[in-house]
């Protein structure tokens, strides 16, 4: 089973076509030249693929993609 990170990054590239090579955890998604539109429509996919939402405020374009894998770890277990 992938990690959430792994996960993050497949949706990152199967369905934004963000070159591998380019993720990294403390990258925020400004310098992965990904706007806030962007982030509504991965929200979207979150929700779908992960069955996780995150509120629009809590991931911002300055956020990282270790912010965001957070976020989900967080939902996806309440208790840690």
């Amino acid at each position: 089973m992938k990690n959430t990170y792994d996960q993050l990054t497949d949706i990152l590239v199967n369905q934004f076509e963000v070159q591998p090579e380019e993720i990294g955890p403390d990258l925020t998604f400004e310098e992965l030249e990904l706007d806030s539109l962007f982030l509504v429509e991965l929200n979207l996919v979150i929700k779908r693929d992960l069955d996780v939402e995150i509120g629009e405020d809590d991931a911002t374009p300055r956020s990282t993609v270790a912010d965001v894998v957070r976020l989900i770890d967080a939902q996806l277990n309440p208790a840690s």
